[in-house]
């Protein structure tokens, strides 16, 4: 094995050009030392392994053993392209440990360890590094704020696969956003006016419609792929043993779904969480969350998915992100989920927590417009795409408002729509009070959306009506924002008997199910108390948090309120089922 160095391509930096540029003050954290103490605490978890000089530790785009300690010897960390080309990351030394975020969720690694020495190491696989975080605190913090910062060194620095393609063509914005929702390093160069986009063009044959390419790691090449062909090209789908059976499936990633699994896992219960998209649902796409309790100066929700999501991995929770569920059915009282590739996972108790999916102005031909003009998120890619623009926006609730004063800093103009004579019903004070105090935002109240105009690039004009007036008002944008609400998510929940109300969301709290049980038949059994769960739906053993819970406060604090609440819920369901299951079997043999 040929060790890269500058000859062979790798860029060496200065010394005055370290990696990770806004993280240089926080080397010390990110490849922190361990002490005697700590490696001897870390042994128990470990198996001994030895590299002799030249040999791969762990290489891109293949699922790592886990994390190394260095007892002895020197590695060096670089992440390489699809084109072989080698950048430098770092070079570990006795005391260091050599692992990111892939290797606590077992995912193919980002980067390439090599032995510069023979080396002697300690490998900890993902399942025991896990038991390790939690069992050391102390440790466990230093190795996750590591973990988090080598993340956000990558991501930092571009590294990953390659997206070539329009700067502003939706599919690229689309999977360029979706990475960056999953904490996903990439590099995205634009083909019309990067040089560097020619060279890795030159040979091949691609129409406007192979746009955007993608160059994964493995060297794999995908030509306009959907998210969920690159997250299988990185690696990213995971797969579950069929004949496994998890205490509680959860279906949906957003606060709600996220609290859930934190808590579950730390409660000992086996958790798997499935999200068809990435973590943080609805309020993923908030920019700053400023009245969430314990964040005074505010957070954006994409951060605080991010933490809950870092936390559920920590505890032992299966996340599989994106991993859509298409069916659920119980049987046995045993649920089976069906997920878009065709895999089964059997779960004791399901909680339906996949929120709501944005909704969609009833206007002539918006599907013409669909991802070519508008948007349902405001993150900062969205962000230099109306940088110096005049974009309108339509909503009047606390996520438009946060979307407004975020988007304010970079748009010309901003003209916000509401159907409401004022934002004082929808929104909290403090945003209406900052939209009120920004030069470049207008609110235009009692205000409908009548149709939309466009050319080959996509949007162009709007046209808008106040009530009360017979014409129309015709605003030129290329950007059109829309935060007018969701709609329940819950089609999947079509084979599963859960009742739902007339707007589509799931009912819970029922005081007589009626349960399907297979001991309904039995006396004994039929004698024992039934029990009401506050979130639990019409099936017993399923329950609903969050957004599509018919009558919940659709607030981030609610939904994880929810999370934390049905956990004992799910305890005590399981502990009755517990009870019953023996004498259903006895039932049986007499």
């Amino acid at each position: 094995m040929n060790i890269p160095d500058q000859s062979s391509g790798v860029r060496m930096p200065s010394e005055l050009e370290l990696p990770y540029s806004s993280l240089e003050f926080r080397q010390h954290q990110m490849f922190p030392q361990l002490s005697a103490a700590e490696i001897e605490s870390l042994r128990r978890f470990a198996t001994p392994m030895s590299f002799k000089a030249g040999e791969l530790i762990f290489e891109t785009g293949r699922v790592a053993l886990g994390l190394f300690v260095l007892l002895r010897g020197r590695v060096r960390i670089y992440s390489r392209d699809s084109f072989g080309r080698s950048t430098l990351i770092t070079e570990h030394e006795d005391g260091h440990f050599m692992a990111e975020m892939a290797q606590l969720s077992g995912k193919p690694a980002l980067i390439d360890g090599i032995a510069l020495t023979d080396a002697q190491t300690l490998v900890i696989e993902p399942e025991k590094l896990r038991a390790l975080i939690v069992a050391d605190a102390q440790l466990g913090e230093h190795i996750m704020r590591a973990l988090i910062l080598r993340r956000l060194g990558l991501i930092e620095q571009g590294l990953g696969p390659i997206i070539v393609g329009n700067g502003d063509d939706a599919r690229l914005i689309a999977l360029q956003g979706f990475l960056r929702r999953n904490a996903y390093p990439a590099t995205v160069i634009d083909a019309r006016t990067d040089p560097e986009a020619i060279s890795l063009l030159s040979g091949m044959t691609a129409g406007p419609d192979d746009f955007p390419l993608v160059f994964c790691p493995s060297g794999n090449v995908l030509r306009a792929p959907d998210e969920v062909q690159l997250a299988s090209c990185l690696g990213l789908v995971p797969k579950f043993e069929p004949s496994h059976v998890y205490d509680v499936a959860i279906v949906g990633a957003g606060p709600a779904g996220l609290a859930a699994s934190v808590y579950a896992a730390t409660e000992g219960l086996s958790v798997a969480v499935f999200d068809q998209r990435a973590p943080g649902g609805q309020a993923g796409a908030s920019s700053r969350i400023e009245n969430y309790l314990g964040f005074p100066t505010g957070i954006s929700g994409q951060a605080l998915a991010a933490r809950a999501f870092q936390q559920a991995l920590k505890f032992g929770a299966h996340l599989a992100i994106p991993g859509k569920v298409t069916e659920v059915r119980r049987h046995d009282g045993i649920f089976a989920l069906t997920l878009f590739d065709g895999q089964r996972i059997n779960a004791r108790t399901v909680v339906i927590a996949s929120g709501a999916a944005y909704r969609k102005p009833v206007v002539p031909g918006f599907e013409r417009f669909e991802s070519r003009g508008t948007f349902y998120w405001a993150s900062t890619i969205e962000a230099k795409l109306v940088k110096g623009q005049d974009i309108v926006l339509i909503g009047g609730g606390n996520s438009a408002g946060q979307a407004v004063v975020f988007l304010a800093n970079f748009a010309r103009s901003i003209r916000v729509l509401i159907r409401g004579a004022d934002l004082s019903a929808s929104m909290s004070k403090y945003l209406i009070d900052r939209i009120g105090s920004l030069p470049n935002v207008s609110l235009c109240n009692l205000c409908k959306l009548q149709s939309l105009e466009g050319d080959d690039a996509g949007l162009t004009h709007v046209r808008i009506r106040r009530e009360g007036e017979s014409a129309d008002e015709r605003l030129p944008t290329r950007h059109l924002f829309l935060f007018i609400g969701a709609d329940p998510k819950t089609d999947w929940l079509s084979m599963s008997g859960v009742e739902l109300d007339n707007r589509g969301f799931v009912m819970t709290g029922f005081t007589q199910h009626g349960r399907d049980r297979d001991d309904a038949t039995s006396s004994r059994v039929s004698r024992l108390p039934r029990v009401h769960y506050p979130l639990e739906t019409s099936v017993p053993g399923m329950f609903a948090v969050g957004d599509v819970r018919s009558e919940s406060a659709k607030r981030v604090a609610a939904a994880v309120g929810d999370g934390a609440a049905v956990v004992s819920q799910i305890h005590a369901y399981l502990s009755h089922m517990n009870a019953v299951e023996p004498l259903v079997s006895e039932e049986k043999t007499a």
